[in-house]
């Protein structure tokens, strides 16, 4: 395996340079949203307990944090104990040197330490707070913590997926958090825009999972009110579109096929040694496939079956088939595209020499996003931050003498 060896730039101009990142969330969606911003080269300045730090420090895999070390990059860390009577000053000093201010507390923490949105907004009337939480500020449900695995439940997610004769199928991932984190970057940016461009105040962006997650099944709601019915779960088959599955070759891989459209529907009959079938009004239409998708299947499984990964790839790719191998996470790390756009990087690693994250993406052309620093230690730039914000080196010992910091 050989990835491109990607090396700091801590001087990269992103576009979002000159934005300054107060991020108090934790876990992954905070994460998330901040590691968005600060790849496109906001100042990004996680506030940390000063004893474990971010919960996501502690998601350990053989002993290192790999999920901080991925989404914590270009990253700075302070550290400040909310509990003390001492914090709420601090954090005060903090607010108006920042544009945005990121928090995931249960619902109603933020009042209760004396910083709600009244306070925060009358120190910097700019400021754009970002509430990250399960189900919302309001509702019935907004007082309930909402970890990712509840949403991905509650939001119908899990009774899509995964087979019909088995149970419901959670994702192996963080997935609502993610998405959460994403979205929540976009409306970011808008209210950054807002500030910037139309002289508006600066606002409350309520992000939660609930809602980032129901926005990719949005059509799934539209297609129960429509007609009145529950989707099955389907595997890997689609109920929008057939042919589209995995199909196992003579060599024990997988291959993924999808065909949206009728003229790639006729290149696969014609691949797979069946072009009449285009007429056949059993497979004519997308509707008349998906209602016989089990039929579809078994015609390009029963050729895929007879060919290696190798051979089927080959011979779809010829025919201008959308088909693709199934990876494992060793086989997609080798992939010649992967490596040679650099997908996927080696950055410098203090505990593990190197590190393969993602490359910052969306690309742009002039001022692309970068891998300026590595994930921070616990309270790596207090001495920095809080001295920018007028602490003496006097206060910095005492408060780390009390435990404050």
């Amino acid at each position: 395996m050989s990835l491109q060896r990607l090396a700091f730039q801590p001087h990269a101009r992103g576009p979002l340079r000159g934005i300054r990142v107060l991020d108090f969330a934790r876990l992954a969606a905070g994460n998330m949203l901040s590691l968005q911003l600060a790849d496109f080269g906001a100042e990004v300045v996680k506030v940390e307990e000063p004893r474990h730090g971010d919960t996501l420090r502690n998601w350990k895999t053989d002993g290192h944090s790999l999920h901080w070390k991925v989404y914590a990059r270009n990253k700075k860390s302070i550290t400040l104990d909310l509990k003390l009577p001492q914090a709420r000053a601090l954090v005060l000093r903090l607010v108006p040197r920042f544009d945005v201010m990121c928090e995931s507390f249960r619902h109603g923490e933020l009042e209760r330490l004396g910083l709600g949105w009244d306070v925060l907004s009358s120190v910097n009337p700019r400021l754009i707070l970002v509430r990250i939480s399960g189900f919302g500020q309001t509702g019935p449900y907004a007082r309930r913590p909402g970890f990712g695995t509840l949403i991905e439940a509650m939001s119908g997610f899990a009774s899509l997926n995964g087979f019909a004769d088995r149970e419901p199928l959670l994702p192996p991932l963080a997935l609502a958090d993610m998405i959460a984190g994403i979205s929540g970057a976009v409306a970011v940016q808008a209210a950054i825009r807002e500030v910037e461009r139309h002289g508006g105040r600066g606002q409350v962006v309520d992000v939660n999972l609930l809602e980032a997650m129901v926005s990719v099944l949005a059509v799934e709601s539209a297609w129960h009110r429509t007609t009145g019915r529950i989707k099955p779960r389907t595997g890997n088959a689609s109920a929008a579109a057939a042919p589209r599955n995995v199909y196992r070759t003579s060599d024990a891989a997988w291959l993924a096929l999808s065909s949206s459209t009728e003229a790639m529907t006729r290149r696969v009959w014609a691949c797979v040694g069946r072009p009449e079938l285009k007429d056949d009004e059993r497979f004519n239409t997308n509707a008349a496939r998906v209602r016989n998708r089990d039929e579809v299947d078994r015609i390009i499984g029963d050729w895929v079956a007879a060919r290696t990964l190798a051979e089927a790839l080959s011979g779809f790719e010829q025919a201008g088939v959308t088909a693709a191998p199934v990876y494992d996470m060793r086989q997609f790390l080798e992939d010649p595209h992967v490596q040679q756009r650099g997908v996927m990087v080696e950055i410098d690693d203090e505990d593990l020499g190197s590190l393969p994250v993602h490359h910052p993406g969306p690309r742009l052309s002039e001022t692309p996003p970068a891998i300026r620093s590595r994930a921070p230690r616990l309270g790596e730039h207090n001495d920095e931050v809080w001295g920018q914000a007028g602490l003496s080196a006097a206060e910095l010992a005492a408060l780390r003498e009390g435990g404050v910091i």
